[in-house]
């Protein structure tokens, strides 16, 4: 339960009081944008999931809230979206968790994440449309 409680207070519950304590502010901006990194919905893959279901489980939790968030401040001009990486990305969580040095062999650099949300949040054409953003 500790591993439960702790994936689901920093993923979850952080995503949603992040979110919560930085819209007031992001209401009173000319391009209000939140980006939360996630797995797409119905992207469930059993083997995967049993091998860490609690951090699974967390991330759902944020592509839900973030599709929710998304329409609940749609109308006020508020674009949430997602960036859901394909595959694994190289990240010290990654090396001690989810496979050691065999995965991080087959990870992508950290930096393509940073690059994707560069775009995402500074391209001056993106509206709230629904639509998310994936890493290739």
């Amino acid at each position: 339960m500790k591993q439960y409680d702790l994936m689901h207070d920093i993923i979850l519950r952080g995503t949603f009081m992040l979110s919560k304590y930085c819209l007031p502010h992001l209401l009173k901006s000319k391009e209000p944008r939140i980006l939360n990194i996630t797995i797409p919905p119905g992207h469930y893959e059993p083997k995967k999931m049993a091998q860490h279901l609690a951090y699974s489980l967390a991330k759902y939790g944020v592509t839900e809230f973030t599709i929710g968030l998304a329409e609940e401040f749609r109308e006020r001009g508020v674009v949430v979206s997602s960036l859901w990486p394909k595959k694994t990305v190289g990240t010290a969580a990654i090396k001690n968790l989810l496979g050691g040095d065999e995965v991080m062999k087959r990870s992508r650099k950290p930096e393509i994440m940073a690059d994707a949300a560069y775009i995402i949040l500074t391209k001056k054409d993106i509206t709230q449309t629904g639509k998310f953003y994936f890493v290739i």
